[in-house]
């Protein structure tokens, strides 16, 4: 409920005071019972962050049912508008009332009020400092995004998988498993501050180990790149990118599998693909 009142107040950060707290709290209280009725803890996304896009999500369409305009107003505005383009591309100038009205067989008195249903919106796409049209933009990763988070992904994983024992235990255990230093600090026999060293240097490693595959010039010049420290990280980086590319090639293989033949077979074999 919480993160419900976080979303709320973000949006109304940027909408017109007269929107309703209240209708807003309910849509998201909705669309966080109906994600956590949804949500499949297998796929690895925490909750807060499956929860945060259907609350968003619920907020932004309530944003929008607030709009009043029915479609008979709608209708007319679009008929306005097109009527009046067509007699400025004939005229070479802005028509006047009257003429608008005669061309669309009105008075100049429907033609006031059609454009004041245009003009009037409860949620004005351009009346705000931050414009509603900045919330109902649809900022999903597209396909070739898609694709270098999943390459992130399996370095990162590769990255955690080769550390070093004591580094990665302290980095599993921190960040994947939530547990305490403490608890990390007496199942290694040593202080909580070296703990936090521990993982200080685990998170500095594994940040090198993926730039050194990913974004190389972003890798730090060693002082003595024939020490043996150097040498150490070398063999993680190359271990790292030797991992994930095996894990990159077990992806296609599986792929290869599932693809069904057009002649009713289930499976096909990946030579054959």
């Amino acid at each position: 409920m919480p993160l419900v009142g976080y979303h709320v107040s973000e949006v109304l950060s940027r909408v017109p005071a007269t929107v309703s707290r209240d209708d807003l709290v309910s849509a998201g209280h909705l669309a966080l019972v109906l994600a956590a009725r949804a949500y499949d803890p297998e796929t690895g996304v925490p909750f807060p962050r499956y929860a945060a896009l259907r609350i968003r999500g619920a907020l932004i369409d309530e944003l929008r049912s607030m709009d009043w305009a029915s479609r008979g107003a709608r209708h007319r505005a679009r008929e306005m508008s097109a009527a009046s383009d067509r007699l400025t591309a004939t005229l070479g100038r802005t028509p006047t009332r009257e003429e608008v009205a005669s061309a669309l067989g009105t008075d100049v008195a429907a033609v006031d009020q059609a454009r004041q249903d245009a003009e009037r919106r409860v949620l004005s796409m351009d009346a705000t400092v931050h414009p509603v049209a900045d919330l109902v933009r649809d900022e999903a990763p597209g396909p070739e995004d898609n694709v270098l988070i999943g390459e992130r992904l399996r370095y990162l994983r590769a990255a955690v998988e080769t550390l070093p024992d004591r580094l990665r235990t302290v980095i599993e255990g921190l960040f994947l498993q939530d547990r305490s230093v403490a608890e990390l600090a007496d199942e290694l026999g040593v202080t909580q501050s070296r703990i936090s060293q521990l993982r200080t240097e685990g998170l500095a490693l594994m940040k090198d180990g993926l730039n050194a595959s990913l974004d190389p010039q972003l890798v730090p010049v060693a002082e003595r790149p024939d020490g043996v420290a150097e040498r150490r990280r070398r063999t993680y980086f190359a271990a790292v990118a030797s991992r994930a590319a095996m894990t990159a090639a077990g992806h296609r293989a599986d792929e290869a599998r599932a693809v069904p033949t057009p002649f009713g077979a289930d499976r096909v074999t990946p030579a054959a693909v």
